[in-house]
């Protein structure tokens, strides 16, 4: 199938991008790596009348360390990541492998070797697709992310931004820029998923970032899914039954119980709603095995 036509805009700038946006709130889409919006245009799921292309426009690919979190300058060190970075960089980069392991983890299970070198961090998380593996690891980082619009810039917690299938925070003349997350300083993380092939959509994907005390007891959980619901979540109950507690078979048992509480579990032909769930009880399990 081919894609209904559309007009096609390259800027050069962010700012021309915004106003393009703004111009037709509505009736356009922006296109980044392109590995999920072309597809998308192929099937004629989406069928916008404007392309805005910002494959072109500087500054806005790059992994380096930020002064201070958006949400406290006395918050813990962090990385920020340009929109237009692609997964390799993120798999292949030094800073991100020394400093937050599960983002390079997470991006090398991410499509196959096209997609990781076309794709992009930010285009992956505006398409919101719910069983995005980044997406889940941002969340267990409490990642915050960057828009910019017509009215300036904003920040979102990643908690707050995905809002259903395919849908986010991000107003129709927004760009999403930015995309911060903590160092790892003392924590440990894992990203482990459930899919029919390497290179395919997670059917379920865990991403834990945790903290173990002296007395190996879990101080601190943070635990995000993908592939579950109609978007990627923080599976918060979960990380509530864990903390405080020793991270043996009972407290999994316990916290596998309130994984998906809450929560609409899909189901289509890769996996019923009772399989999905218990394949969420199994790779938190593993998750948390991997990082600790």
């Amino acid at each position: 199938m081919f894609p209904s036509r559309f007009e096609y805009f390259a800027p050069t700038s962010l700012q021309d991008a915004i106003q393009l946006l703004a111009q037709y709130p509505d009736e356009a889409k922006v296109l980044a790596g392109g590995q999920s919006l072309l597809s998308f245009l192929k099937l004629r799921f989406a069928n916008p009348k404007y392309l805005v292309d910002l494959g072109r426009i500087g500054g806005l690919s790059y992994i380096r360390e930020a002064d201070s979190s958006p949400r406290s300058a006395s918050g813990p060190a962090q990385i920020a990541i340009g929109a237009l970075t692609r997964y390799v960089e993120v798999k292949e980069s030094k800073l991100l492998r020394e400093k937050c392991p599960i983002l390079p983890q997470a991006a090398s299970v991410v499509g196959d070797v096209q997609v990781r070198n076309r794709g992009t961090v930010g285009g992956g998380m505006a398409h919101a697709d719910p069983a995005g593996d980044l997406a889940a690891a941002i969340l267990a980082l409490e990642g915050d992310l960057q828009v910019v619009g017509p009215k300036g810039e904003r920040w979102i917690r990643s908690e707050d931004f995905f809002e259903g299938m395919y849908a986010t925070a991000l107003a129709p003349d927004e760009i999403l820029t930015e995309i911060r997350v903590p160092v790892l300083d003392g924590q440990k993380s894992a990203y482990l998923k459930f899919a029919r092939r390497p290179s395919d959509f997670a059917i379920v994907g865990i991403a834990v970032v945790l903290q173990v005390g002296p007395d190996q007891r879990c101080e601190r959980i943070r635990i995000g899914v993908a592939g579950v619901s109609d978007r990627p979540y923080r599976a918060k109950q979960a990380e509530q039954k864990l903390t405080g507690v020793r991270l043996d078979s009972k407290a999994l048992e316990k916290a596998a119980a309130v994984m998906t509480e809450d929560m609409e579990v899909i189901e289509n032909i890769h996996a019923s709603q009772a399989f999905r769930t218990h394949l969420t009880s199994v790779y938190l399990a593993r998750a948390i095995q991997a990082a600790s």
